[in-house]
């Protein structure tokens, strides 16, 4: 079937603290329609080339260039006090394989942010995408200063194949100046995490989320199933972090997310952002800390290795709803006043899934935790998870060589 013609319209911008529907003049999907790209665009004319060059020149992971109709790309131009509505149909016009929506609206001040922007953006993706009814049709989201890689898609459908519910990807500056003091801070950030991501993997297991993994799941390269889109009851509206809330509500469902290395973006790194709290805000915060001389701070490796050894031990107690003892001695969690393995038990019962009662129980426990492990610099940090990763690795090597092991893996 010949696909829908790209749309170039400018949409009547909706009535302050109305419910906007941006999209009604667009056509109807194509019937090959798998995937539907959704970028929120305030004052991006600048960037909004470069963001649609790179999804125009999307391949398939051996290359070649992706079936014509498979996907299609909606872009909100929110509030906008330049043309990037404008420049993003001129654009589009350039590239005729890519299907293109180009749609303005303006929000009432209580709704003029991302959540909100990014929120209409995805209830269209994912009506558009059940319309069709592909089976494991996805939305992903990037942003307007952003570049996806040529095989992005193409990794993220791989991922979903797999059996991952959503994906986040590995996001990175393409306009990160190595003199720049700054650059010293992204790169110490990201070693953190990235410890902490193979830490974790060795003290709670997660089988849909196997190393090598990341720790990023954010609006630039984020991508779900319109089936698990949903299941979690679609993007919280939120003036910021809406995609860490959406990455909670996918935990709470007990959904799939893949931290996958194959799935990756190249974002500015502007101090000057759209959001409140977000990327730009960071950095503004290291330069800040910098000029001040301060080091930055990070949530403790003590208080993390526990966390995680009791998620642990929730998630076996879960799988197998016994009323074994919730904690053990190197744990920081108040015992209930009710008998443990009974309060347990009622926990167990209460919630209809794992995410449900893990998010209960560790707010119960950093309530404490934090008390008694602050925040530490994070040049300590570092050196703390790889001493502590070193001795974890050579356990599980010793484990693995063990003859209860190789029985195991026999």
């Amino acid at each position: 079937m010949k696909q829908a013609l790209p749309l170039r319209f400018h949409a009547a911008p909706a009535a302050t603290g109305g419910h906007p529907a941006p999209w009604h003049l667009a056509p109807p999907p194509a019937a090959s329609l798998g995937a539907v790209v959704i970028i929120p665009a305030k004052n991006e004319a600048a960037n909004i080339p470069a963001a649609l060059a790179a999804l125009a020149a999307q391949v398939d992971e051996q290359g070649q260039p992706l079936p014509e109709g498979w996907f299609e790309v909606l872009v909100l131009a929110n509030n906008c006090r330049d043309r990037t509505a404008q420049v993003a149909r001129t654009c589009a016009a350039h590239y005729p394989r890519l299907v293109v929506h180009v749609a303005e609206v303006t929000l009432s001040a209580a709704e003029a942010h991302v959540g909100k922007a990014r929120r209409l953006l995805m209830d269209e993706a994912c009506q558009r995408l059940e319309q069709v009814g592909q089976a494991g049709a996805f939305i992903a989201s990037t942003d307007a200063d952003t570049r996806v890689a040529p095989t992005w898609l193409a990794a993220i459908a791989a991922e979903l194949a797999r059996g991952a519910d959503a994906v986040g990807g590995r996001i990175l500056a393409y306009d990160a100046d190595s003199r720049s003091p700054l650059r010293r801070h992204q790169l110490q950030d990201a070693a953190y995490y990235l410890l902490r991501a193979r830490l974790e993997q060795l003290l709670d297991p997660i089988t849909h989320d196997p190393w090598p993994r990341h720790h990023q799941h954010f609006g630039a390269s984020l991508a779900l199933t319109a089936a698990a889109y949903r299941r979690v009851g679609g993007l919280p509206v939120v003036p910021y972090l809406e995609d860490e809330a959406l990455y909670q509500a996918l935990l709470r469902h007990d959904q799939r997310l893949r931290h996958s290395p194959a799935v990756r973006v190249f974002t500015s790194s502007r101090q000057k952002g759209r959001v409140p709290v977000g990327l730009s805000w960071q950095l503004r915060q290291w330069a800040a800390q910098h000029a001040a001389r301060q080091e930055p701070t990070v949530t403790n490796p003590v208080l993390l290795m526990a966390e995680w050894r009791l998620r642990a031990h929730l998630r076996r107690l879960w799988h197998c709803h016994t009323g074994e003892q919730l904690l053990n001695g190197s744990l920081v969690l108040p015992q209930p006043r009710r008998e443990g393995s009974s309060y347990l038990q009622q926990e167990l019962a209460r919630h209809a899934t794992f995410g449900q009662l893990w998010e209960k129980m560790r707010t119960r426990f950093l309530y404490h935790a934090h008390r008694r492990w602050p925040p530490v610099p994070v040049s300590g940090a570092i050196q703390q998870l790889r001493q502590e990763l070193a001795r974890q690795e050579r356990g599980h090597r010793a484990l693995v060589d063990s003859p209860e092991g190789q029985c195991a893996l026999a």
